[in-house]
């Protein structure tokens, strides 16, 4: 099973909670032949890489522009460098501004190297090109079939 990862970042720490646990669930469910494929920015993508890890699985890395990781918060970049180490793949767009069109760039990838795409996502739509909703959208277009988590409780302000 390859299963991709898309979703909100700077989730407030009760909303990260819940999506944490909402996301180990949808790990646990799919191990122990369970590869991840994530861009691997701080919040979700990072948290799913971990899980995969975590339960044995293999973890596949999207690096969506050459400057992706500086464009990425300065407290998440020891986290990202060691999820990159632990991938055993890594795919790369070739382009190198890290801008909404390189993460669409970089999610369309993702989207097509998956069997199914989890999306942490509120329903509502993108705050900019390339958001959440416009990789959902994607997923769907391509015909990859996508499950929308959004627990219970969840905000995202």
């Amino acid at each position: 099973m390859r299963l991709g990862i898309t979703g909100h970042r700077g989730l407030p720490p009760e909303t990260e909670h819940l999506v944490r646990l909402a996301l180990e669930d949808e790990v646990s469910r799919r191990t122990p032949d369970l590869t991840g494929i994530s861009c691997i920015a701080d919040g979700p993508d990072a948290w799913f890489a971990e899980l995969v890890l975590k339960a044995g699985g293999r973890l596949e890395v999207v690096v969506p522009a050459e400057k992706y990781r500086e464009g990425l918060p300065e407290e998440h970049h020891e986290s990202y460098d060691r999820l990159l180490k632990q991938a055993v793949q890594v795919h790369r767009t070739g382009l190198v501004a890290s801008d909404s069109q390189a993460h669409m760039t970089g999610s369309e990838v993702l989207v097509g190297l998956v069997d199914e795409l989890i999306a942490v996502w509120d329903g509502q739509p993108a705050r900019g090109y390339g958001g959440t909703a416009d990789v959902v959208t994607y997923a769907k277009r391509t015909g990859v079939p996508t499950r929308v988590i959004w627990p219970k409780g969840a905000t995202r302000d």
